[in-house]
């Protein structure tokens, strides 16, 4: 029973300081691209590290919270396409949590670039699928000013996770014990 409540607690307090962190990198360290609306987030690589150490729940939520907030508050309500499909994304990342295991310390050329491979397939699904279509079904946009947003937001999502993504995951994964690696002194 206490692994488990200590487990809710980790969760909620990942979330509610990753939401945080996602809204402050959103709102001052997003790079502009040109496209109207499209960024470089920087959030997104911070978010690769929030998945992998908290799982899907945490992930999910933080990013969902995090680009509603920022929306609020850049331009008075939030877009909610682009905020749900945000949020599935941070759960997709949560969800290579196990595959990952960067808790062990062990954090190989195989693992990130199957990461990298994996990241690149769920952006391009939310950003150039879910989220341009859903904005033409609900917002009745433009089908040609969101596709551009979307492929422009795929691969800048994807090149941020792709640098910054990892070179988070590896320094956390140094930073952890790796197991057997302690000897007992006689």
């Amino acid at each position: 029973m206490q692994n488990k409540q200590s487990n809710s607690i980790r969760t909620v307090v990942a979330t509610g300081i990753g939401a945080a962190v996602i809204f402050v990198l959103m709102k001052f360290v997003a790079i502009p691209t040109g496209i109207p609306n499209t960024q470089v987030n920087v959030a997104m690589g911070f978010l690769a590290l929030l998945g992998a150490i908290f799982g899907p729940v945490a992930a999910g939520l933080a990013v969902f919270i995090g680009h509603a907030l920022n929306d609020f508050v850049t331009y008075g309500s939030p877009w909610w396409t682009w905020v749900v499909v945000d949020g599935l994304i941070g759960v997709a990342f949560g969800l290579a949590k196990n595959r990952l295991k960067i808790e062990n310390g062990v954090l190989g050329k195989a693992k990130l670039i199957w990461f990298n491979i994996y990241q690149i397939i769920v952006n391009f699904i939310g950003w150039v699928l879910l989220a341009p279509t859903g904005d033409i079904i609900i917002y009745h946009e433009p089908a040609n000013k969101v596709y551009l947003q979307g492929v422009v937001t795929w691969i800048a999502d994807s090149i941020s996770v792709a640098i910054i993504g990892t070179i988070l995951l590896v320094l956390y994964a140094r930073t952890r014990t790796q197991r057997g690696s302690l000897t007992k002194e006689r």
